[in-house]
């Protein structure tokens, strides 16, 4: 075969793969979307649909209790991280009393543990200094990481990538992250702090609405970090190109939403309506520790499916930098424009189950007519 009649051939196999994407494009509601806000809300409902698959498929509660166990080991470390971090900036003290105007929304066990292990950490860190100072920081980033690379993993198999990076990208990534995370916990108790000394130093000269204010001002300001602190785990922890911001804000919003509501529904039945003392004694205070956490994680990777299944909805280039085709952004979801095989393997069979109950039934009704007769 000639060159010119190769040539020839690649471009015919281009031109009927862009008319068959333009023909899927034209059958996808929101497929020429930008941004989550512009999908219409036939968009949505294909999107709903696939959520509720896809946490079958990608075993969600399997794997945000993995993620749970892995956080549970590496919360006292994050905790030394971030304890040690402010320690440089202001006094550890303060975290013990910044940590009082979580108590409205932590469970009171939570609560307890945290406070706990702050006081701990707190006195123990007041010894290291200069170069033990450095040793803690880096031990205790080294522990902390468990919780990163767990959900690095989780949000792989949400994402569907196959981790290709080698152990020291991991192990460096492992490491932003947990930086990242303590860093924004410290931005985060500076803001409270500091919000809340100017609420006490204005309590007497301001009226109850511009207190009322500047408390909503303090919880606004958690909610943003907390949101941005998922956000950087949905950017940079798969192993992808990471997606624009406008790709990851919809379903680091959500889980922030989901995680508060959750945080406080699961507070007032620990404490008004379960009686996990009863069942577990003392080791009630870990079990609620452990659920708390197991629902944290719980609604951290549904948002992670959130802006997954809307990145696979547009047919548009999600991924940072210029805009590239399908099949060349590095990243499944920014590459996928149809429901993956073993989704679509998982609605038929559902379907089938549908169809062999509804015969089971029909059999039976026509086995009792002939009764009758």
């Amino acid at each position: 075969m000639s060159a010119a009649r190769r040539d020839e051939n690649i471009s015919d196999n281009h031109d009927t793969g862009t008319s068959k994407l333009e023909d899927i494009a034209a059958r996808t509601p929101g497929a020429k979307a930008r941004t989550p806000l512009h999908f219409p809300l036939k968009a949505w409902w294909v999107i709903l649909k696939r959520l509720y698959v896809m946490n079958d498929f990608h075993n969600l509660p399997l794997l945000a209790a993995g993620v749970a166990f892995f956080a549970f080991l590496a919360f006292v470390p994050l905790i030394a991280v971030i304890v040690l971090l402010y320690g440089l900036v202001g006094d550890p003290d303060t975290v013990t009393r910044s940590i009082d105007q979580l108590s409205p929304i932590l469970p009171s066990a939570v609560l307890s543990i945290l406070r706990e292990q702050l006081l701990s950490i707190v006195n123990t860190s007041k010894t290291a200094q200069g170069v033990g100072l450095a040793l803690a920081l880096l031990v205790s980033t080294y522990g902390a990481m468990r919780a990163a690379n767990a959900m690095m993993k989780a949000l792989n198999i949400i994402y569907e990538e196959h981790e290709t990076r080698n152990i020291f990208v991991t192990t460096l990534v492992g490491a932003q992250i947990t930086i990242g995370m303590a860093g924004v916990a410290v931005v985060g108790l500076a803001a409270i702090s500091i919000f809340t000394y100017i609420s006490n130093f204005l309590q007497g000269y301001v009226g109850d609405a511009a207190l009322i204010f500047l408390k909503l001002a303090i919880w606004v300001t958690a909610g943003f970090l907390v949101s941005f602190t998922f956000g950087l785990f949905f950017r940079y922890a798969p192993d992808r190109r990471p997606a624009k911001w406008r790709w990851l804000s919809l379903g680091s919003v959500a889980a922030t939403l989901l995680w508060l509501a959750i945080t406080v529904g699961f507070g007032y039945y620990a404490a008004n309506i379960s009686d996990y003392n009863a069942t577990y004694g003392s080791l009630a205070a870990v079990v609620i520790f452990l659920m708390w956490l197991f629902l944290s994680a719980y609604s951290v990777l549904i948002g992670a499916e959130i802006n997954a299944e809307t990145e696979r909805q547009t047919f548009q280039d999600s991924t940072i930098g210029k805009d590239r085709p399908i099949g060349e952004r590095g990243a499944v979801m920014a590459d996928t424009v149809l429901l993956g095989e073993a989704s679509r393997k998982i609605l038929e069979k559902k379907q089938r189950r549908r169809a062999d109950r509804l015969a089971r039934k029909m059999a039976d009704e026509n086995t009792e007519d002939d009764g009758r007769q």
